[in-house]
């Protein structure tokens, strides 16, 4: 891999494995999209998985490719990333995702490609390949995504609380589990819309890299539709370990909290898709959670589960820079 041009069953072969990262994405993130629907029981899982997955392609037809371009030209230097580096990058993110999927801990695939392609990129030539607007931008939305899918969570209970003031409890919660419905299809459109780009990002910067874009960076249409079917293929396979963390060991949830988890953290994520901005789906329905667990009292959130979920963030860039730096050094020896 020293080359700056690759053959074409290598370039076939790491495309392939941008589009395993994408997969396992699908499959380690479905708890964000299904945890709340499920844990109130209003799909069961089976269901749930199969809404989830085909919301994530519908995302397809309204959000463009502004966060593919941030992840691609907007973390490491384009001209710096080669075949190596996109190596580096995706297997550092693959590993971290596969050792927190097995251990049930909902960490971040956006962030463990961000730390891959980081530390991968640094790996070849220093701190120099940053591009440090796209990450400052990106490491805000790190502290701001969870904040705001808490806040709007917070505001969507006293709001609802309101509307619903003079209805029975059997006649609200029957609402509230058709409208749960509708925030989960929203939540998935939006978790499609945000992490797909990214694997789409990826892949069109190492064409870019072979000189197959025509001296321009863009995401072909053959890349946006292969990510889309991918991570939509890869929610179907779930992620119950997970599930069960995000919807039970949090914080337990009424339909009516579950509406208002994913209505927040949807509007959050298709905020950030409209500006380019690629975030944390994990972050973002965790804090939503936390907030509608806060909302009645604080003593109802499982802050020690909250709290490990936290450690698991922090970690979780470095830990994935560090394996993508490994993983590049290694590629050297071929």
């Amino acid at each position: 891999m020293d080359a700056a041009l690759i053959s074409f069953p290598m370039l076939v072969g790491l495309i392939g494995i941008a589009l395993a990262f994408d997969f396992l994405n699908g499959l380690h993130d479905a708890a964000n999209s299904i945890a709340t629907v499920v844990s109130t029981r209003v799909l069961k899982p089976h269901q749930a998985v199969a809404m989830a997955a085909f919301f994530n392609f519908f995302a397809f037809f309204l959000f463009g490719v502004h966060v593919a371009e941030t992840v691609g030209k907007g973390i490491i230097d384009p001209n710096v990333i080669d075949a190596r580096v996109i190596f580096g990058a995706l297997m550092g993110a693959i590993s971290w995702n596969v050792i927190t999927w097995l251990l049930g801990i909902p960490s971040s695939s956006s962030h463990a490609l961000v730390g891959g392609l980081l530390g991968a990129g640094i790996a070849k030539a220093g701190f120099s390949a940053i591009v440090l607007h796209g990450v400052l931008k990106t490491g805000f939305a790190i502290i701001l995504s969870p904040s705001i899918g808490l806040v709007l969570a917070l505001l969507l209970v006293l709001i609802t609380s309101w509307i619903f003031v003079r209805t029975s409890p059997t006649t609200a919660d029957r609402r509230y589990r058709r409208l749960q419905l509708v925030s989960s299809a929203a939540y998935s459109i939006g978790h499609g819309g945000n992490d797909a780009q990214k694997t789409m990002g990826i892949i069109a910067v190492l064409l870019y890299s072979q000189g197959m874009l025509g001296g321009s960076f863009h995401v072909p249409f053959w890349v946006v539709i292969a990510c889309y079917v991918t991570i939509s293929l890869g929610t179907l396979m779930g992620g119950w370990k997970i599930v069960h963390t995000m919807g039970s060991k949090i914080t337990r949830l009424s339909p009516a909290q579950g509406f208002c988890a994913e209505t927040g953290g949807a509007i959050t994520l298709f905020t950030a898709n409209w500006l380019g901005i690629p975030v944390s789906t994990t972050h973002t329905i965790t804090g939503a959670i936390v907030g509608v667990g806060s909302s009645r009292r604080l003593s109802a959130v499982r802050w020690n589960v909250a709290s490990s979920i936290v450690v698991a963030w922090v970690i979780t860039l470095p830990a994935a820079a560090g394996i993508g730096a490994g993983f590049y050094l290694l590629a050297g020896a071929f």
